[in-house]
C-alpha cells in the first residue's frame, strides 16, 4: 500500500475529535480544507501534533546522528505511523526498528525496506512470513535479536527451506534484572555458536538496550556499552562473523535517554575486520514530551547540540466546575498517556485567547475525565479548552487513529494515521 492510499480513507465515527460535518470526506479532501483546530468544528478531546515542532525534532536527530557518524533506525513502536516512518527515512534514517511481527507487517505494507526487530522472534508463522518477504524482495533487509540457544533452534526449525538466511544479532543483557538478552559473554558465545551451526541464520553483529542498565547513570551506562563493543570485537577476532554478510558488522544500542553515551562509546569502536554499522534506535524524539523524556533526554546534558521540543498537545474541555478548588475535563485514560506521569496543564483557551494554565493541576484520570485541582482565584469556566502536555509518547500515539498536525495558528495541514 502506498502512503497516498491513506489519504483516500473516509472520515467517519472511527476517528476521535474530527469535525462531525467532515463525515464522508476523504482525508485528502479534509486536509485540503485546511481547517482550524479551534474554530472549524473539531470536538474535544482532540490530540494534535505541532507541525513546526515535529519538523524541528526530525531535523535535529538527523543532524545529531550525522555529526556522530551513527546510522539511525528509530523505534517505530513509538508512533506506528507509516507517514512518520517515511519522514524519518527522508531525514536520513537507515531504516525502522520494530518490536513484534504485526509492526513488521505494517512497515512492509508501506514499503519499508530495512527493519531491525529488537526482539528474539520464535513464532513459526511470523518467521515463515518474513522468509517469504525476504525471498520476494531482494532489497529487503531484516535483522532481529537472538538471546538463547533454545530460540536459535526454534528459529532454525521454522526457517527450513528458506531461500535466504535471516540476519541476527546476539542481544547482550544490560545486567542482572534487565529485561531480555544474554547475561554473560560466555553465554553470548554459545548462542553465536548455535547460530553458526544452522544454515538458516547468519550472525551479523551484537546489540542491546542500555536503558535497562540497573540504577543507570553515566558511568554504568558507559561501562555496559563498552562491554557490548568488546563483545563485538571478541566475536570478530574469533571469526564468528565469517559466515555473515561481507560488507559490515552491526553494533546497535540506543534508547531515547542515553543516546549521548552511545555516541561516546561507539566513537571508540576499534578497527574490525570490516566496516561497522553503528546503529542507534531512539524513537521517542519524534514527538518528545512534557514529562519523562523532557527530564531524561540527553540534550539536557549536551545543550550545545540543540534541544528537542514537545510536539503533542491534548485539547480537552472543562465540563464541570463543582467547586472553586475542583474542575473536570472530558479527557481521561482513553485519551492521554498516564503510565509515567499524569498530563500537564499548559494553556487555557477561551474564545480566541490563550493564557498559561497557572494554578491548575491534573490530580487523576478516570476513563473519560481528568480531575483538576485549581488554586484560589484561578479563572476557569465550564466550556474553556485546556491544552495538556503529555508524558511518554509510546502510550500517547496508541490512543489515536488519526492525529491532526496543526501549525502554530491552528491550521491543520496533515493527518497522521496510526496502526496499533
Amino acid at each position: 500500500m502506498s502512503l497516498a492510499r491513506l489519504a483516500e480513507d473516509r472520515v467517519d465515527h472511527r476517528f476521535k475529535g474530527l469535525p462531525p460535518d467532515a463525515d464522508g470526506l476523504s482525508v485528502a479532501e479534509l486536509t485540503a480544507q485546511r481547517r482550524n483546530l479551534f474554530t472549524d468544528g473539531f470536538t474535544t478531546p482532540v490530540l494534535a501534533l505541532s507541525a513546526e515542532r515535529l519538523e524541528h525534532n526530525l531535523a535535529l536527530m538527523e543532524t545529531y546522528a550525522a555529526r556522530h557518524g551513527l546510522a539511525f533506525a528509530p523505534h517505530g513502536k513509538t508512533t506506528m505511523a507509516p507517514q512518520l516512518f517515511r519522514r524519518q527515512i527522508e531525514h536520513g534514517a537507515w531504516g525502522i526498528t520494530l518490536a513484534v511481527p504485526h509492526q513488521v507487517r505494517v512497515a512492509r505494507e508501506f514499503g519499508i525496506e530495512r527493519i531491525f526487530l529488537a526482539n528474539e522472534l520464535v513464532d513459526p508463522a511470523a518467521l515463515k512470513w518474513i522468509a517469504g518477504e525476504l525471498a520476494g524482495d531482494e532489497d529487503f533487509r531484516f535483522i532481529c535479536y537472538v538471546d538463547s540457544v533454545r530460540g536459535v533452534k526454534l528459529m532454525d526449525a521454522a526457517l527450513q527451506g528458506a531461500a535466504r538466511p535471516l540476519d541476527v544479532v546476539v542481544e547482550l543483557a544490560a545486567g542482572e534484572g534487565a529485561r531480555t538478552g544474554v547475561r554473560t559473554e560466555a553465554e553470548c558465545a554459545a548462542v553465536a555458536d548455535a547460530v553458526a551451526a544452522t544454515g538458516t541464520l547468519r550472525l551479523v553483529g551484537v546489540a542491546g538496550y542500555e536503558g535497562e542498565v540497573p540504577d543507570a547513570d553515566p558511568e554504568r551506562v558507559h561501562t555496559w556499552l563498552r562491554r557490548l563493543v568488546a563483545l563485538a570485537a571478541d566475536f570478530d577476532k574469533a571469526g564468528r562473523f565469517t559466515a555473515a554478510a561481507p560488507d559490515e558488522i552491526v553494533i546497535s544500542a540506543g534508547g531515547s535517554a542515553w543516546f549521548d553515551a552511545v555516541a561516546d562509546v561507539f566513537a571508540e569502536i576499534p578497527e574490525l575486520s570490516r566496516p561497522v554499522l553503528k546503529l542507534l534506535r531512539s524513537g521517542a524524539y519524534v514527538s518528545h514530551d512534557d514529562g519523562h523524556y523532557r527530564k531524561v533526554t540527553p540534550f539536557n546534558r549536551i545543550p550545545e547540540e540543540g534541544a528537542l521540543e514537545p510536539a503533542f498537545r491534548l485539547w480537552t474541555q472543562v465540563v464541570s466546575r463543582p467547586s472553586p478548588e475542583q474542575a473536570f475535563t472530558n479527557a481521561g485514560k482513553r485519551d492521554a498517556a498516564y503510565d509515567l506521569d499524569l498530563p500537564f496543564p499548559q494553556v487555557v483557551r477561551r474564545g480566541d485567547t490563550e493564557r498559561p494554565a497557572t494554578g491548575i493541576e491534573v490530580t487523576g484520570l478516570s476513563d473519560q475525565h481528568a480531575w483538576l485541582r485549581t488554586a484560589p482565584g484561578v479563572d476557569l469556566e465550564v466550556g474553556d479548552w485546556l491544552g495538556l502536555g503529555l508524558s511518554h509518547p509510546c502510550t500517547s500515539f496508541d490512543k489515536w487513529q488519526l492525529i491532526p498536525v496543526a501549525q502554530a495558528d491552528g491550521t491543520v495541514v496533515e493527518y497522521i494515521r496510526t496502526f496499533f
